[in-house]
């Protein structure tokens, strides 16, 4: 049986990772909306085996990632007006 310690080493937070956020996150948008229209002409196989959330689930995926992009675009326009306005400072 293990034993688990509270007294651990404690580990500062690693920098977060940016990258393509925008790319990222249209290209997850995208996907989801493919496996959306893949899935559609099945429609009927899906709901014979009561599976019709899988449709639904890309639908609300795509939906979903398209939030996603507005945000991080925002997101990102706003990082790129903080650094602006700290090297004009």
């Amino acid at each position: 049986m293990a034993v688990f310690s509270s007294g651990s080493a404690k580990h500062e937070a690693p920098e977060p990772l940016e990258g393509p956020v925008v790319a990222t996150i249209t290209g997850g948008t995208i996907l989801w909306f493919v496996l959306f229209l893949v899935q559609l002409p099945f429609y009927g196989w899906f709901d014979d085996h009561g599976h019709t959330w899988w449709i639904w689930t890309c639908l609300a995926g795509a939906g979903l990632g398209l939030i996603g992009i507005w945000y991080v675009r925002g997101r990102d326009a706003a990082i790129k007006r903080a650094a602006a306005t700290t090297e004009g400072a």
